[in-house]
């Protein structure tokens, strides 16, 4: 199995891990969504209290040997799943939390559809989902450096792009029963946004 290694976990993983620290239930399964190369997985889950279990996933199979790479020996990292967030079942009926980072600005707006749909039916009452990246807040974005992002992603792909978390993403979570709970800012112009399963 290879490791893959992406630059930004190691600029972004100790203020995230300070989020989760406060929010995540002490017990249960954590499910991260677009775990990437696992390396997020692999440093939360050793430094989050409790026996909670860490559940890893990506929609791209070549993802998994990776994330499971990094994973081995952590007895508290599940096997790594492959997830399509579109799909209308997922492989996992129950979570305690989730965590996505980094995936609805660079995925189709159906990704993100798909990414609430599935908190809706797999998170417990009062279950924490949190968001980690760029968002623009009332339809404008934060800072010159995420709009230079967000036409770069949009060059790439029309259908990709920065999300605005008050006319998109809260109302999207709404109509699948999570409510908007905090929004914690992040360094390099990022949020933490938690939402909370009603």
């Amino acid at each position: 199995m290879s490791k893959r290694h992406a630059p930004a976990t190691l600029r972004n993983r100790d203020a995230i891990l300070a989020v989760l620290q406060r929010i995540a239930p002490q017990d249960g399964v954590l499910l991260e969504i677009a775990s990437g190369t696992g390396e997020h997985a692999a440093y939360m889950a050793s430094n989050l209290p409790g026996p909670l279990r860490w559940q890893p996933s990506d929609g791209d199979a070549d993802a998994l040997s990776s994330i499971d790479a990094h994973a081995a020996g952590n007895p508290r990292i599940l096997p790594a799943l492959l997830v399509d967030v579109t799909a209308r079942k997922w492989p996992i009926d129950r979570a305690a939390a989730m965590f996505c980072a980094n995936m609805i600005h660079i995925a189709p707006w159906q990704a993100s559809e798909g990414l609430f749909a599935g908190a809706g039916r797999v998170l417990t009452s009062g279950a924490p989902l949190v968001l980690y990246g760029p968002f623009k807040r009332d339809g404008a974005h934060t800072a010159p450096s995420n709009e230079a992002f967000d036409a770069s992603l949009r060059s790439r792909d029309p259908s990709w792009g920065v999300r605005c978390l008050d006319s998109e993403i809260a109302p999207l979570a709404k109509r699948h029963g999570l409510v908007l709970g905090e929004i914690v800012p992040m360094p390099a112009n990022n949020l933490s946004v938690i939402f909370r399963r009603r």
